[in-house]
């Protein structure tokens, strides 16, 4: 590839390629040493997630069975003005970590007001009891399971966008910076020839006339 038309033979031109060639090989090191933390915090993080789905789903169908039975039992129009009614008890409170650079959630759920029943027993049964229980139970395994599905949503974007930036070093703008050092020092070594040519001649001459 020719870069006569935009690119001056020159020394400081052949100094300044080769120390962006140098500033995009130490950028390379390092966003492939964040591609590699990337991907090993995903694979961990896609363990946990999975262990923490594996631990909510049959909880999840007793619960749904304790409420099918509550709206069975106690009639829809019973149970939803329990629910209406009934304060919260649980707080979900959401902050960041990092990882990298990448900011990802962090749940952490507490318990706000009374530890008791947060209702009254006329209306209700024991399904309703036993579902709230449950559910009280099992929400702060359903939000650390949600937490390590949005980090590995939020490092695998990360991830996607640091292989991007590699590919184009990697594939692009080196090979390219390579490239043209190669044509400026072919280009200074053809002149260096073509003056030590004149050189000879002129030093010919010379020894002619003496």
């Amino acid at each position: 590839m020719s870069f006569g038309q935009n690119v001056a033979a020159t020394k400081i031109e052949l100094l300044k390629y080769k120390k962006s060639s140098q500033v995009a090989v130490m950028v390379q090191k390092i966003l492939d040493d964040k591609r590699k933390v990337l991907l090993k915090n995903i694979e961990e993080m896609m363990d946990e997630a999975s262990r923490a789905r594996g631990g909510i789903w049959e909880p999840l169908q007793d619960i749904y069975g304790s409420v099918n039975e509550a709206y069975l039992t106690l009639g829809p129009a019973t149970v939803d003005s329990v629910a209406g009614s009934t304060p919260p008890v649980m707080r979900v409170e959401v902050s960041t970590r990092r990882v990298v650079d990448v900011r990802i959630p962090a749940l952490k759920v507490s318990e706000e007001g009374a530890s008791g029943v947060p209702y009254g027993f006329a209306d209700t049964n024991s399904s309703v009891d036993r579902a709230a229980r449950q559910i009280k139970d099992l929400l702060p395994r359903i939000c650390k399971a949600a937490e390590y599905e949005n980090s590995i949503f939020s490092l695998a974007k990360a991830l996607e966008k640091t292989q991007k930036l590699l590919n184009a070093l990697e594939n692009v703008i080196i090979p390219q910076y390579q490239s043209k050092m190669r044509f400026i020092m072919g280009t200074l070594e053809e002149r260096e020839r073509e003056e030590f040519a004149k050189l000879k001649k002129v030093k010919a001459k010379m020894e002619a006339r003496g």
